[in-house]
C-alpha cells in the first residue's frame, strides 16, 4: 500500500501542501518545510474544535490541507474549489486516502454566487495576493457565499504597524500617504518569488482595512498574517461589488 501510495504522490506532483498520506511526505523537500502545518499550528486553537452541524467553503483549496482539518472537525459538509485541476486532484487523492469526505469542484473565487448557498464558515488562506482582483473577491464572498465566520490569510509585506486613518482629508492632504503605516496594497507587476501569480502584497494596515471594507468585523489575528473574522454588516450598504454577480435592477 506504501508503494502505491508513494507512486501517486509522485505522480500527481509537485506539491505545495506538504502533508502525510499514509505515512509518506508529500513535498519533503518544500521551501518553507512543514508547510502548511507549521503556520497551522499557530492558529489552530482560535478556531472552534467542534464543526458538527456546520458546513465549510475552502476557497483555493489547493491540495486540500484545510479542508482535511475541518472534516476531522466533524463538519457535517467541506467543499473544497480551486481554479487548478492539479491540486483539486492531489485534494482528492489525499482525502480518499484518508478516509475523508470531503468534495471538491473546479471553480474561480469570482464565481462563489453560482453555489447558491452559504456556509457557517469560509476558509479563504493563501489566494488573495494570487488575485488580480482582489477586494472584488471579498466582496463576492461576504455578498454571495459567507453566513458567519472566514478564516482569512494573506501574504504581507511592508510596515506592521497601523498608522491612525482619518474618516476623510482634504484633496491637498498628501502626507498621510508616506506613513508606513497607511494602508497600502503593493502591486507586483511581473513576479515575487519566481511567481508569476503573486500579484498583491498588503501591509497589515490594508489587510485589516480590506477586510472591514468588505463588511468582516476582525475578531482576532492568531498569527501575524492570519485572521479570524465574522461577517457583519457593510460599511456602506449600498456600496456592493463592482461587478456584482447578480447584475442590476437597471435597464
Amino acid at each position: 500500500m506504501d508503494e502505491t501510495i508513494q507512486s501517486r504522490i509522485q505522480a500527481l506532483g509537485p506539491w505545495f501542501h506538504n502533508m502525510q498520506l499514509g505515512g509518506i511526505w508529500t513535498a519533503p523537500d518544500h521551501f518553507l518545510g512543514n508547510y502548511p502545518e507549521v503556520k497551522w499550528r499557530r492558529y489552530a486553537d482560535a478556531l472552534p474544535q467542534d464543526l458538527r452541524g456546520k458546513t465549510v467553503l475552502d476557497i483555493g483549496c489547493n491540495a486540500g490541507f484545510f479542508s482535511m482539518q475541518m472534516k476531522r472537525r466533524g463538519a457535517d459538509r467541506v467543499l473544497g474549489i480551486d481554479f487548478d485541476n492539479d491540486y483539486l486532484a492531489q485534494a482528492r487523492f489525499a482525502a480518499k486516502v484518508e478516509n475523508l469526505d470531503i468534495e471538491f469542484r473546479r471553480m474561480s473565487v469570482y464565481d462563489v454566487a453560482t453555489l447558491g448557498e452559504q456556509f457557517d464558515v469560509v476558509i479563504f488562506i493563501g489566494v488573495l495576493y494570487h488575485l488580480r482582483h482582489p477586494l472584488l473577491a471579498l466582496d463576492l464572498i461576504h455578498e454571495h457565499v459567507a453566513r458567519d465566520l472566514l478564516v482569512f490569510q494573506s501574504l504581507q509585506r511592508g510596515s506592521n504597524t497601523i498608522a491612525h486613518v482619518a474618516p476623510d482629508y482634504d484633496f491637498s492632504e498628501t502626507a498621510i500617504f508616506d506613513d508606513p503605516g497607511y494602508p497600502k496594497l503593493h502591486f507586483i507587476e511581473r513576479s515575487y518569488s519566481a511567481d508569476p501569480t503573486n500579484w498583491w502584497a498588503p501591509n497589515r494596515a490594508c489587510t485589516e482595512a480590506m477586510l472591514r471594507s468588505a463588511g468582516f468585523l476582525i475578531l482576532s489575528r492568531p498569527e501575524e498574517e492570519t485572521y479570524l473574522c465574522r461577517k457583519g454588516p457593510r460599511p456602506d450598504p449600498a456600496y456592493g461589488p463592482v461587478y456584482p454577480a447578480k447584475g442590476t435592477d437597471n435597464a
